[in-house]
């Protein structure tokens, strides 16, 4: 299933902001490159937001904790559980696309 979000360009280059989707909270990241990264918006340590943690090229630190997350992979650094990465782009209007739909095994 996809679902349209918001500007990309609402979005500063470096930031992140959380959107719900389908009743989860996703997390949407635009890298210094300008390219879109989604994950699980939850840091599975302690629950931070990691929408407002730091980006490191492809990397989030959570807030909280310092919690380090591939933004690529959704795998932790740090020892903690991955995070659930989703497929993300942008339209023809500018407008940011997740994916959210769980490919069948």
């Amino acid at each position: 299933m996809s679902t349209r979000l918001g500007p990309a360009a609402e979005i500063p280059p470096g930031e992140g902001r959380t959107y719900t989707v389908d009743g989860a909270m996703v997390a949407v990241f635009r890298l210094r490159d300008g390219s879109l990264r989604a994950t699980t918006a939850v840091c599975p340590h302690r629950g931070g937001p990691l929408a407002d943690g730091q980006i490191d090229g492809s990397v989030v630190l959570c807030p909280l904790h310092l919690n380090a997350f591939d933004l690529s992979t959704g795998c932790s650094l740090t020892g903690l559980p991955s995070l659930t990465v989703y497929p993300v782009g942008v339209d023809d209007d500018g407008h940011i696309v997740i994916h959210t739909e769980v490919p069948a095994a």
